[in-house]
Formats: C-alpha cells, structure tokens, sequence
C-alpha cells in the first residue's frame, strides 16, 4: 500500500496534534511493536488456543479493514518536524523509521488497532489469570506504544482513537468466536 498510494487525499488531524511534541525517545516503546506480536501469537497458539483464534480473528480482520479503508480514502498526516535537532541513537532510529514507514495509510492506525487486540487477548486469556503483572505491563506496554505513535509523529490523535475504536469494535464480533475457531482446526486435524 506504501508503494501505491504515495500522495494523501485527506490530511488527518487535529488540534491536540499540534499540542503534542516530538520526543525521539518513543522510539522504543514504538519498535517493542515488533517484538510484542509474535510474542503473543506464539504463546497464545502454543498454550491458549482459543483466545489465539479470538487474536488472529480481531487482528487480521482489523489489518485487512484498515487496508481497505486506506485505499478508499487515501489518508496521511503531515505532522513530522522537518529536522530533529537531537544526535543520538534514538533520532537515527527514528529516521530509520521514518525511511520505510512513510506518513500515508494512517488512520485508523494498524499500530495501534494491533496492540489493543492484543492486550485484550491477553486480558482475556486464562493463561495470565494469576499473572497481573503480565497484564499490567502488556497494558502499560499498550500505553506506551499509542503514544509513542503521536510523539514520533506517525500518527495523529484521531488515528489512535480510530484504531482504539477498530479494535473494541471487533473485539465485539470475535469475542465468543474463538472457541468455535478452536473447535474446527480440531475437527479437521482429526480427519
């Protein structure tokens, strides 16, 4: 989709945006993104099948919408500072960052519609039921990369809210599915 739709027809944003600073430090927050997925989709596949089902069907469903909605209304943000004045290792990252994920395709923001299904997988998982500290910081961790979205200027508020939204929305429909996901794979693996 990066590759198609370079230019946004609709710029997002909003006032709060504008109040929000550029702070390179979420960096970090924003690339545990790309550990907390497979995290979750592995240890649900391997020991909480049905709320894995429940993950893939809130997750993969909310990816594929968004990406029909990006192409549709061709969106972005123009938020980004033209310089960061820092010189250190969390500014390079961003512009690393800032080189492949370009600010078009934005809203509802797959960021942040993926973290929250995934912390209301692991809310809703049976293996974490005794484990509040799991849960506490997977719900810090979801915090975190949100904002970590509207301070590197990925993202405008109205992205998170929309992803935020996605998600609780989904999370609607597929919230008794994953057992009956669970119980086909089961059927069919017997055949």
């Amino acid at each position: 989709m990066e590759h198609f739709i370079t230019q946004p027809t609709y710029l997002i944003g909003c006032a709060l945006d504008e109040l929000i600073p550029f702070n390179e430090w979420f960096i970090f927050p924003y690339g545990a993104w790309f550990v907390l997925i497979p995290w979750a989709l592995i240890t649900l596949l391997l020991y909480d099948r049905e709320n894995y089902f429940y993950l893939c069907g809130v997750m993969f469903s909310g990816m594929a919408l968004c990406l029909v909605l990006y192409a549709l209304f061709p969106n972005g943000v123009d938020l980004r500072p033209e310089q960061i004045a820092s010189d250190n290792i969390a500014a390079s990252l961003v512009h690393i960052i800032w080189a492949v994920d370009t600010s078009t395709n934005v809203c509802p923001s797959i960021h942040v519609s993926t973290t929250v299904a995934i912390f209301l997988a692991v809310q809703r998982s049976r293996i974490w039921k005794r484990r509040r500290l799991v849960v506490g910081t997977c719900g810090i961790l979801t915090v975190l990369i949100c904002m970590a979205t509207v301070f590197l200027k990925q993202h405008s508020v109205i992205d998170v809210m929309c992803g935020i939204a996605l998600s609780m929305a989904l999370h609607l429909v597929f919230r008794g599915m994953g057992n009956r996901q669970e119980q086909m794979v089961c059927e069919l693996s017997k055949n």
